[in-house]
């Protein structure tokens, strides 16, 4: 008798395989670059496009969500479920947030072929009600191919204080605000640390480092030095600025000699028709922002200096990209706190002077004014969630020593997103899986830009791409590009103020030749009917294709096919101590009023937090500070606040906070036991969640930053907590409005 060995040997890549890095930036605009036009520096970004090659057609979806699953799968992103972000899951095909198994992601076709697939910073792709400690995890960094991760799920984080995951679980962040942590900086030590546990784990293995940063993307938060060079550079205020950043992407090559700069659109102000005021204000935004991308400038340096370092340079693709234009949802006067958007609380240039000494600090969850995010995607229209160029045209510099050896080169010819998967792959050596699992895997819609490597002149693999996002529609066909003129719901300032279309019905487009109009500034609509009503079916042909279809332009409508939780909190629910930090979707609902009670032990000097959700900018904490019980609720860093009339009694006692909601605003009341020790009303509701970045219920402590200054963290119980309760009304019905408000602020 004889048997046979049936141990199947791992896979191993073809010999020479390079590593891959794939730096992706989040809200980074066309012209924010310094090696794209900017005066804002990014050495280290310049010096990685001076060894390689920069495209000045790369586009994405215009949102993240999206232009990540595109990126990883391939795909379309309508076609693999992401046409919308992930908080908002839909029952239609095109809007499920989750990428089927039929779209085999880039780090699982890599790790197949024998690397190692590593994943940092901003993932974004777990669609909600799965981000909790229960899961399930098939759509976290490790269930789509990765093998180790450090990061945060959700669309944006405090960058002093995050919302982290490692690998399957949630995670404190290893120093504190005080200590000087910043995100940006966790991330890249945490990236570096993962590259040398693989090297001297399997020395010469191949991998795949994913290095997605939460920057530059609101909250613009760093520290004072990184923002003291720029004091006063941006006085001159958007209209100079945008002008000389374009007067040097033409000097430089960057876009073409003809290109036409688009004019200023009415709804984002003159800057010389601003007081003095508002231009100190808006210009220290500014200054904030360009700090904050140059902090994360020096973060990527770091890593880009131990793969020098490390040997590695040599043979690592290095590519780098954002995943839509810079952002307007700062609107007109930039935000300090942008979860007062959701909170439905107005913002106001006063508002934001008073915080001018500590903008882009801890105090602040801050955005700029829309005129900068205009600004920094020079020379082109709009921004971030529409299919014009501003919204879909980014910065995308690849370095490959062995094939981009025509360094600081432009290329010109049209890319997407989606052609990133396949171009990789060719440059491995792999074919793409036809099956994976026993799945049939679905075409692949991107094709490979590999030949425009080593050839200035090779043509575009493809000139056919639509877009379509929040109802904005777009298509490119070899050189032109037809879009409607659709503004999205959600952001007030854009509803109030923009012209544009409201209705699908009443959509027009607008026609623009790419061979001779670079910033679609020319509309040939008028003179071309036929080729605009070509084009206009051949979008519908691909929407139809990529399950584009049903478009959403009622928020009503799109909340109606929200996918639930299939194990939802409910009404009512008990925590005891012990767990790690209850994710806030675990939890019951409480805009629609609530009971929140705590079983404890108070000595005769109580003190600390009972439990606590969020922080100062957004968030709620029922503790005792000064011997009184308190109740703090942060309505986007509004205090509303309950204290007790008397000190906390010794012994066994139920602390007790209820909101009860009415017509005209909202009332806290306290309880001792059954005895009433507080009551105050307050204007307003409260929204449907305290933070766009996700926060974690913590019982008998407070962690990161503290929701109250009443005490500082961890003030922990110094009695004894026995259980935590919630208790909601039985049916509380979410609000379209504010959902989608929240969904838009968190990407």
């Amino acid at each position: 008798m004889t048997s046979e060995p049936i141990f199947r040997r791992a896979e191993r890549p073809p010999d020479g395989a390079p590593n891959i890095v794939a730096i992706v930036l989040d809200d980074t605009g066309f012209a924010q670059l310094g090696c794209f036009g900017s005066d804002l520096a990014t050495p280290n970004i310049d010096r990685l496009a001076a060894a390689g090659l920069r495209y000045n057609s790369f586009h994405v979806t215009a949102m993240c969500s999206p232009t990540r699953a595109s990126f990883l799968t391939g795909r379309n992103h309508h076609a693999i479920g992401m046409g919308f972000v992930a908080d908002l899951p839909l029952d239609h095909h095109g809007y499920t947030a989750r990428i089927p198994r039929s779209a085999a992601t880039l780090p699982r076709v890599l790790r197949d072929h024998g690397y190692s697939t590593l994943a940092v910073g901003k993932w974004h792709l777990v669609p909600r009600f799965e981000r909790s400690a229960a899961g399930p995890f098939t759509h976290w960094p490790l269930g789509q191919g990765f093998e180790r991760y450090y990061g945060f799920l959700n669309g944006d984080a405090n960058h002093y204080a995050p919302t982290l995951v490692r690998d399957n679980h949630y995670v404190d962040p290893p120093a504190t605000p005080e200590e000087g942590y910043h995100l940006t900086e966790d991330l890249t030590d945490q990236a570096i640390r993962y590259l040398q546990d693989q090297q001297y784990a399997a020395p010469g293995k191949p991998f795949f480092l994913y290095f997605a940063l939460g920057a530059a993307h609101s909250p613009h938060h760093v520290a004072r030095e990184w923002v003291e060079p720029y004091r006063g550079r941006f006085d001159r205020g958007w209209d100079a600025w945008r002008d000389d950043v374009f007067a040097r992407q033409l000097q430089s090559g960057l876009i073409p000699a003809d290109t036409e700069l688009t004019p200023r659109p009415d709804w984002v102000p003159a800057w010389d028709s601003l007081d003095d005021d508002a231009r100190r204000m808006y210009a220290r935004q500014q200054e904030v922002f360009a700090g904050f991308l140059t902090h994360a400038d020096a973060q990527i340096g770091r890593l880009l200096d131990h793969l020098d370092e490390t040997g590695q340079a040599d043979n690592t693709i290095v590519l780098l990209f954002s995943d839509n234009g810079a952002s307007g949802e700062g609107s007109v006067d930039g935000s300090v706190n942008e979860h007062r958007f959701t909170a439905g609380i107005p913002e106001s240039l006063a508002d934001n002077l008073e915080h001018y000494d500590d903008w882009g600090g801890p105090e602040t969850y801050n955005h700029y004014s829309w005129g900068w995010a205009w600004a920094g995607n020079t020379p082109f229209r709009l921004w971030k969630r529409y299919t014009w160029l501003g919204g879909t045209r980014v910065p995308l510099v690849v370095r490959w020593p062995a094939e981009t050896a025509a360094t600081g080169g432009v290329r010109t010819s049209f890319a997407h997103v989606v052609d990133l998967f396949p171009t990789l792959l060719d440059a491995v050596g792999i074919d793409a899986p036809d099956v994976v699992d026993g799945i049939e895997q679905q075409p692949i819609d991107g094709a490979s830009l590999r030949a425009g490597f080593t050839d200035p002149d090779a043509p575009a693999p493809r000139d056919t791409q639509y877009f379509e996002m929040l109802g904005s529609r777009s298509i490119i066909h070899g050189t032109w590009k037809a879009t409607t003129d659709h503004v999205a719901r959600g952001i007030v300032d854009e509803e109030k103020l923009m012209t544009g279309s409201r209705t699908f019905a009443e959509d027009r487009w607008s026609l623009f030749d790419l061979a001779h109009d670079y910033a679609e500034a020319r509309d040939l609509a008028a003179q071309h009917p036929g080729t605009i009503a070509e084009l206009e079916r051949l979008w519908d042909a691909e929407a139809e294709r990529n399950h584009v279809l049903p478009l959403y332009d009622s928020l009503t409508d799109r909340i109606a096919h929200l996918i639930f939780p299939v194990w939802p909190a409910g009404p009512e629910r008990t925590y005891r101590p012990g767990a790690s930090p209850i994710c806030d979707e675990s939890l019951p609902l409480l805009m629609g009023g609530f009971r929140i009670s705590a079983d404890a032990e108070a000595g005769d000097d109580a003190d600390g937090a009972l439990l606590a959700l969020g922080d100062r900018h957004g968030g709620f904490a029922l503790y005792v500070a000064d011997e009184h019980l308190t109740f703090t609720y942060s309505r986007a860093g509004e205090m509303l606040e309950v204290r007790a009339d008397r000190p906390v009694p010794s012994g066994a006692h139920t602390f007790a906070v209820t909101y009860a909601p009415g017509a005209n605003g909202g009332q806290f009341v306290l309880f001792h036991d059954d005895t009433m020790v507080g009551s105050t009303g307050f204007a307003g509701g409260l929204p449907p969640a305290v933070q766009h970045g996700g926060a974690g219920l913590r019982l008998g402590f407070d962690a990161g930053l503290p929701v109250s200054g009443r005490y500082r963290v961890p003030h922990r119980w110094n009695g004894e907590l026995f259980a935590v309760r919630i208790q909601t009304p039985p049916a509380v019905r979410l609000d379209p409005v504010a959902e989608l408000r929240t969904a838009l602020h968190a990407d």
